[in-house]
């Protein structure tokens, strides 16, 4: 049992199991996943029409690809979203990845 107030650490380390919104600032507008596996290939999906440098590109692969699934679940549950920064150019774009709220639709 967790005490109150604690974060469970054993359910932030599964994978996190509810809907999630992507959203790319000024390129996709929020779209709802099933699961964050979706979610992540879709960003990576979306990242990869972006005329980014190669550097660049790894750096998203390294943090939304299909191995960190379990490194944005416990993203997700302990902080509520993940958030990184594409530079297109000199022009900073927003990639959000956070949970799906009650009510939202889907």
């Amino acid at each position: 049992m967790t005490p109150i107030g604690v974060p469970d650490v054993t359910e932030a380390a599964s994978p996190y199991p509810f809907p999630v919104v992507l959203e790319v600032q000024g390129l996709v507008e929020p779209e709802h996943f099933g699961k964050p596996p979706e979610a992540m290939a879709a960003l990576l999906a979306v990242v990869g029409t972006l005329p980014l440098g190669p550097d660049q590109q790894d750096y998203f692969v390294e943090l939304f690809g299909p191995s960190e699934e379990q490194a944005i679940g416990r993203r997700l549950a302990m902080h509520g979203e993940v958030r990184a920064l594409a530079f297109v150019g000199l022009t900073p774009t927003v990639v959000r990845l956070y949970p799906a709220g009650p009510g939202t639709a889907q």
